[in-house]
C-alpha cells in the first residue's frame, strides 16, 4: 500500500502524447479510498474504503501494514468515521430501504477497535438484528439521532455526542450534549442543551461546551456563548438585531481567542479572532472575492495557522509566519507543481500527519509525513485507474454579467486541445442551487471532455463561495437573473471562439435540471439540446410535494428562494412553456426522489409531448434525488453521451 514519494510525484509529470481516452465505466466507479485518519498513537490509519460495492473501513497497521476491514452490518453502510481514541474508531451507517439504492442516515452510532473487535452500537433506535462477524453488542433502543461533538483529546473512553430526538415536530430538535462510553454507549447526564433547534456545538481544547449557533427557520443566524459547563447560555450574536452575519470555527491554543468566519459585504471571506474580555471581532484575513474554504491547523490540532480559499484555483494563506505546517505544505506543492495539498488528520503530538495531494487532473492521493525523519510516503491513490495524463486542465475564467455583477467559472476542453477553438459545448450547470462549482476532479466534467466537448461551469448568483449578499443576491431570481448568468457565460464561450454556436447544449441535476430547460425555454435558438436530470420543471410544486415540506426550515427555504406569489411562479415554470423550447430533451427521473419528485418530470415531459417534442427518457425506479448505483451511472453517462453525439457531435454542422 506504501509507495515512495518519487514515484508518486511522477504522477504529476506532464504529458505531451495524448492517451487514449478513459473508458466511461471508469469514471463512475467509488473511489477505491475517499478519507483517510490517522489514529491518535500514529500507529494506525483509517480509511473509507469502497470495495465489492459496499463501503467498509480498512485498518492499516503501519508497523507491518497489515490490512483488516469492517463493515456496516448487513442491508447497511458505513457513511462516516473517526478515531476517539488511539485504538476506537466510531462510526455511523445509513440503511438501504428496499426498492432504493441510497442508503438513509440512521442515526445510529457504532464503535470499533482498530483490529476489527470489540464492536459496540453505542446508540441507536434498532435493538435485533443488527450482528455482523465483530458480533456488535446492542444498545437500548431510543428514537433519536447520535453525533459526535468532540473526541476528548486528553481521554481515551469518553465522547461527546448530541442527541437529536425524532419526537420534536418539523421546528427541529433542542439538542443535548453527554459524554458517552466509547465501549459501553453509556451516558452521563446531560452537560448542554442547545439554546435554539438544530444548533451546531463548538467544543475548547479541554472539552468544554462553549459555542452554540445556527440560523432560525428564517436563516437568520444567531450564536449563543457561555464560558464554562456550569454557566448559563448567552446570546452573542443576533442576526436579527444587528444584520450581523458571522460563526465561530475553532479555539486557538490558549483556549481564550476564538478564531470566526466574519465574511462582510465589503470582504466575503474574513477570519476575525474574539475573546470572552473584549467581545469584538478583529480581522485577521480577508478576501475580497470569494469565502473561505477551510483553515489549516498546526501538525498538534491547536492552533490555526493558515486560511484556505479557491478564487479559481485553491490558494493558502499563512497566519503564524514560519508555521512548521505551513513550511510543510508549501515544500509539498514545490515537489508536485500544479497539485493542492490538504492537511486531512494527524496525531495529537504532531508527529506524524496525512495530506491529501490532488487537482483538477489528479483524483487524488494520500500521503503520510513523519516530521521526525522529515519524509513523506504516498499511502494510496484515491482513484488509481485513472491518470493524470488521461485528463484535461480545468480553465478557472472571470467575466461580468450584462447588470455588471462578476461571475466566475471552470472552462475544460477535450484532452489535447487547450486551445482549440469552435469546439462542440456542453453548459453543465451545478444544482443546489446553493453550492457552487470548483477547480478539483469532476468525474462528469472529465467524462464529457474525454469525449470531445468543451464544458462551461459558471457559479451563478445564488451560488455559495463568494459571501453571504452573492448567495441572496439569486433569492427570487429562478429563470430571471440567475439564469441571465448562465446564458451570458454561454454567451462569453461563443464571444470568445472557444464554442461553436450551432453545438451548445445545457445539462443539470436538480436545480441544474430547472435551469436546462429554462435555458431551453428562454434561449430556444441558444441550445441545441437540454437535458435535464431529477430536475424542478413546476415552481408551485415545490410547495405541495416532495420532503422540504416536512420542515420549516425547508419550507422557509422555499419561500427565501423562490418567493410564494403562486402566479409568479408559474411564470417561470418551464413545464408551463414546452411550446417555446426548440432544442432536443433528455429527462432523467429517480422514481424514489423525495426531494423533487417524479411529478415534476411527468408534467414536463407530457407538456412537451403534447407539442411535438417528446424528450427522451430515462427512468430509473430505483433511484432517488441522485444516481447512486454504479451499473445505472454507467448507463446514464453512456446514454448522455450518445445524446450529446447524436445532437452536437463533431459531425453535426
Amino acid at each position: 500500500m506504501i509507495r515512495s514519494l518519487i514515484a508518486a510525484f511522477a504522477l504529476a509529470t506532464p504529458f505531451t502524447v495524448v492517451a487514449q481516452p478513459v473508458p466511461l465505466a471508469e469514471f463512475v466507479k467509488r473511489p477505491v479510498y475517499e478519507t483517510m485518519e490517522i489514529s491518535p498513537d500514529g500507529k494506525r490509519l483509517a480509511a473509507m474504503a469502497y470495495l465489492e460495492g459496499r463501503r467498509y473501513i480498512a485498518f492499516v497497521n503501519l508497523e507491518d501494514m497489515k490490512v483488516n476491514a469492517i463493515r456496516a452490518p448487513e442491508g447497511n453502510e458505513i457513511t462516516s468515521f473517526a478515531w476517539v481514541a488511539p485504538n476506537r474508531v466510531v462510526y455511523t451507517v445509513g440503511e438501504k430501504v428496499a426498492g432504493i439504492e441510497k442508503p438513509f442516515e440512521t442515526g445510529e452510532l457504532y464503535a470499533v477497535n482498530g483490529d476489527g473487535s470489540s464492536s459496540a452500537m453505542l446508540y441507536g433506535y434498532r435493538k435485533g438484528g443488527m450482528q455482523t462477524g465483530s458480533r456488535v453488542k446492542q444498545a437500548t433502543a431510543e428514537r433519536g439521532s447520535a453525533r459526535l461533538v468532540d473526541s476528548l483529546r486528553d481521554e481515551d473512553n469518553f465522547i461527546l455526542v448530541a442527541i437529536d430526538s425524532w419526537d420534536s415536530g418539523t421546528e427541529g430538535a433542542y439538542s443535548k450534549v453527554s459524554r458517552m462510553d466509547v465501549r459501553t454507549g453509556k451516558r452521563g447526564n446531560v452537560i448542554a442543551t442547545a439554546p435554539m433547534r438544530d444548533a451546531n456545538f463548538l467544543t475548547d481544547h479541554k472539552g468544554n461546551v462553549r459555542f452554540a449557533w445556527g440560523d432560525d427557520t428564517q436563516g437568520k443566524r444567531q450564536v449563543h456563548y457561555r464560558p464554562d459547563d456550569k454557566a448559563k447560555w448567552e446570546l452573542v450574536l443576533d442576526e436579527r438585531a444587528t444584520g450581523q452575519r458571522a460563526a465561530p470555527l475553532g479555539f486557538a491554543r490558549d483556549n481564550t481567542v476564538v478564531y470566526w468566519d466574519c465574511g462582510s459585504t465589503e470582504s466575503p471571506g474574513g477570519l476575525c479572532t474574539w475573546t470572552d474580555k473584549e467581545r469584538d471581532f478583529k480581522r485577521v484575513w480577508s478576501n475580497k472575492h470569494v469565502s473561505m474554504t477551510g483553515l489549516v491547523r498546526s501538525l498538534d490540532g491547536l492552533d490555526v495557522v493558515g486560511v484556505r480559499a479557491m478564487p479559481g484555483r485553491p490558494s493558502l494563506d499563512p497566519l503564524v509566519k514560519g508555521d512548521p505546517t505551513i513550511k510543510i505544505i508549501v515544500s509539498m506543492m514545490q515537489q508536485l507543481p500544479g497539485d493542492d495539498v490538504d492537511l486531512v488528520s494527524s496525531t495529537p503530538d504532531g508527529s506524524k500527519a496525512v495530506f491529501l495531494v490532488a487537482a483538477d487532473v489528479n483524483p487524488g492521493a494520500f500521503y503520510l509525513y513523519e516530521t521526525a525523519t522529515r519524509k513523506g510516503s504516498v499511502l494510496a491513490e484515491v482513484v488509481p485507474s485513472i491518470k493524470p495524463e488521461q485528463l484535461s486542465p480545468v480553465e478557472p475564467f472571470e467575466i461580468k454579467a450584462r447588470d455588471g455583477l462578476t461571475l466566475h467559472g471552470y472552462l475544460t476542453r477535450p484532452p489535447g486541445k487547450e486551445s482549440a477553438k469552435n469546439l462542440p459545448l456542453v453548459v453543465l450547470v451545478h444544482g443546489g442551487p446553493r453550492a457552487r462549482d470548483g477547480w478539483f476532479y469532476d468525474e462528469e466534467v472529465q467524462a464529457l471532455a474525454s469525449r470531445g466537448y468543451a464544458v462551461l461551469q459558471v457559479n451563478f448568483r445564488g451560488s455559495t463561495g463568494y459571501g453571504y449578499d452573492f448567495v441572496h443576491a439569486g433569492d427570487r431570481q429562478w429563470g430571471r437573473k440567475m439564469q441571465d448568468d448562465v446564458t451570458d457565460a454561454t454567451r462569453w464561450a461563443i464571444d470568445t471562439g472557444v464554442a461553436d454556436a450551432k453545438r451548445v447544449c445545457i445539462y443539470g441535476g436538480s436545480y441544474g435540471g430547472y435551469a436546462a430547460l429554462m435555458g431551453a425555454v428562454r434561449e430556444p435558438d441558444l441550445y441545441r439540446c437540454a437535458i435535464g436530470a431529477y430536475g424542478v420543471y413546476d415552481l408551485p410544486m415545490m410547495y405541495t410535494r416532495g420532503d422540504i415540506q416536512k420542515s420549516l426550515w425547508g419550507v422557509e427555504m422555499v419561500k427565501e428562494m423562490l418567493g410564494n406569489d403562486e402566479a409568479e411562479l408559474a411564470q417561470y415554470s418551464p413545464a408551463n412553456f414546452a411550446d417555446r423550447i426548440k432544442a432536443k430533451v433528455m429527462l432523467v427521473v429517480g422514481g424514489q426522489d423525495e426531494r423533487v419528485p417524479p411529478a415534476h418530470a411527468d408534467k414536463m415531459r407530457a407538456a412537451l409531448v403534447k407539442h411535438g417534442n417528446a424528450p427522451e427518457w430515462l427512468y430509473y425506479r430505483s433511484e432517488g434525488h441522485g444516481i447512486h448505483n454504479e451499473d445505472t451511472r454507467l448507463e446514464m453517462l453512456t446514454k448522455v453521451v450518445g445524446f450529446l453525439d447524436a445532437n452536437i457531435g463533431a459531425a453535426k454542422n
